[in-house]
């Protein structure tokens, strides 16, 4: 993430931010199981394999549907080559909307989410380097471990500003996530179509930041 230029920075913490909203509605349509944090239906999916085998399909199907997002994200990136940043992000709008659509327009919503899902494995494809993620823009994790790296890098008389990107990609999931929770209760999933317009702003930033640069082929 440091290696990033700034523009690229902005752009993460955006894709964080449409992650974190994402998945909050996901969150609040499932009751508890999530359409971008899959470390979190892994637990889940054990939980229920030990005790409730009700919610084991769901959990495992999130899971599998998370996994085909990812394949169907790499195989874009591959095909599009040094644009696969707005290649990428068209096709994550394109599931978000097929997603809103269903979602509002049938009595469907269970297809929603696991399209919902798709386009979440897909988004991890936008930063990669060396034919993998590079940062990790669905979940957190590694992300606050780096946090706390840096800072103490920067304690010790490191470099100061390098824990910053960290703050900011995990400020912005936290951010989508609080605006996407206030907006379920308000539109139900009329408020996806928030996450359509992001993603297709999303994209055109990608599109305007340029072709992937060499060092992050390497």
């Amino acid at each position: 993430m440091i290696r990033q230029r700034k523009p690229l920075w902005v752009l993460a913490a955006g894709l964080a931010m449409l992650a974190g909203y994402v998945d909050a509605i996901g969150f609040l349509r499932l009751g508890g199981l999530f359409v971008s944090f899959m470390s979190g239906n892994s637990t889940q999916l054990g939980v229920a394999i030990a005790g409730n085998a009700n919610g084991v399909a769901v959990a495992a199907g999130l899971l599998a549907c998370f996994v085909l997002g990812v394949v169907l994200g790499a195989r874009v990136a591959l095909a599009a080559g040094r644009r696969r940043k707005p290649a990428v992000l068209a096709l994550v709008t394109l599931l978000l909307a097929l997603a809103a659509s269903v979602g509002t327009m049938t009595a469907a919503p269970m297809a929603a989410l696991f399209l919902l899902v798709l386009a979440m494995g897909a988004e991890n494809n936008v930063f990669q380097r060396g034919g993998e993620v590079s940062v990790g823009v669905t979940y957190m994790t590694g992300t606050l471990v780096k946090l706390g790296q840096n800072l103490a890098v920067a304690s010790a008389g490191g470099p100061r500003w390098r824990w910053l990107p960290y703050l900011l990609l995990w400020a912005g999931l936290v951010v989508g996530a609080v605006t996407g929770a206030a907006l379920y209760p308000l539109h139900g999933l009329n408020a996806l179509w928030g996450a359509v317009a992001a993603a297709g702003v999303l994209t055109v930033m990608a599109w305007r930041v340029g072709p992937v640069q060499a060092w992050e082929r390497s």
